[in-house]
């Protein structure tokens, strides 16, 4: 493609997620930056749309952008490298090989901070909740949400409590304020000897081990060290098993249905399907942990089908991920209808990740 009719792709895509309405070659021509004559743009729109890069609903009525022509833009937005290397005469340079948060401007960046600064939680899962929370209400859109940071924490203690006949409430705490308790009804009541036992015995074997080696050889060896113990412990044993599985296996959030609710290009239908879509959405982010990427609904054409298990039609999901000790920790996916602002929101979630993985990270100072 020409880099002429890329603009005017990019011309028709902008002013389609503006307005909401199929656009004409001849506003066309009122608005491009460079010289072209209405006959021109036209052409190129017609050719456009044989490449399948436009559509055209009605006889009388402009083109809208297809999922083709969505999915080039967007490359071209994420990857502004792909682009011609030379710009022909009479077109504006379009800012290559900038981060497209380097692009943000003064107040922008001023409204993904004031956000961040809304986000706290007493451990690293609630801080990415809360970071949500912060996410769906900075872009008025749902997100979604996937932290597999439990997985890279170490146990720091383990404890065991009484709390009624026959029933103890095993705590297990992690490096990263995690905290998760599991209560196991046993088949009759322990010793003080055989609570401080398991309690030091659990400490000694289970402090300082990654969440993801508690695994069910490790702790059918426990079983075996119990010795004389194992009959009365084992219920405790494995419930450490079931609490650390748990923890490991990550969390999922959904931020923000309201916004999907309110939104005008979406069906009732619709928004059903996508509150529906829990587990595609948690896969769909966990095979989005590298980059900034976007998913359109039901599209089968791309490279990696990514948007055939996700079905709603007339739908987006921009995914960014963020990090924790030089390691992918998770993925925020912002939804709404495939008339996104994608130029707006794809710098406002990859500033934002930045910024969520500095906090992760303990970093105060911020910085590009």
């Amino acid at each position: 493609m020409s880099e002429r009719s890329f603009r005017i792709l990019e011309a028709v895509i902008d002013e389609y997620i503006k307005t909401g309405e199929p656009v004409g070659s001849k506003l066309l021509s009122q608005m491009l930056n460079f010289p072209v004559s209405p006959a021109t743009v036209r052409n190129e729109m017609a050719m456009l749309e044989q490449s399948g890069y436009l559509d055209h609903p009605h006889t009388s009525a402009g083109r809208i952008p297809t999922v083709k022509g969505y999915r080039l833009y967007i490359e071209r937005l994420i990857n502004p490298s792909e682009q011609e290397e030379s710009v022909p005469d009479g077109l504006p340079e379009s800012g290559r090989g900038k981060s497209l948060s380097q692009s943000l401007s003064e107040e922008d960046r001023y409204i993904v901070d004031s956000a961040v600064k809304n986000i706290s939680g007493d451990s690293d899962e609630m801080l990415i909740e809360s970071a949500s929370q912060a996410l769906a209400e900075l872009t008025k859109c749902a997100v979604v949400s996937t932290s597999n940071i439990s997985r890279f924490s170490v146990i720091t203690k383990v404890e065991v409590i009484p709390a009624g006949k026959r029933i103890y409430m095993l705590l297990l705490i992690t490096s990263d304020g995690g905290m998760k308790n599991k209560a196991c009804r046993l088949s009759f009541d322990l010793t003080q000897e055989q609570l401080d036992f398991f309690t030091a015995f659990a400490n000694e074997n289970l402090s300082g081990l990654n969440l993801e080696n508690v695994s069910a050889e490790y702790i059918e060896q426990m079983g075996t060290a119990l010795g004389s113990y194992v009959v009365a412990l084992s219920p405790l044993l494995k419930a450490v098993a079931d609490i650390s599985g748990e923890m490991a296996s990550g969390r999922f959030n959904f931020e923000g249905q309201a916004h999907l609710i309110a939104s005008e290009d979406l069906q009732k239908q619709e928004i059903l399907s996508i509150l529906e879509s829990r587990n595609v959405f948690s896969e769909l982010l966990d095979n989005a942990f590298s980059e900034i990427s976007v998913i359109f609904g039901g599209d089968k054409s791309g490279s990696d089908n990514a948007g055939s298990s996700f079905t709603v039609s007339n739908s987006g999901l921009i995914a960014g991920s963020f990090r924790k000790g030089g390691q992918t920790a998770g993925s925020f996916g912002v939804i709404g209808p495939m008339r996104l602002d994608y130029k707006k929101l794809i710098p406002y979630i990859e500033y934002f990740a930045v910024e969520v993985t500095k906090l992760l990270s303990g970093e105060e100072e911020t910085e590009n």
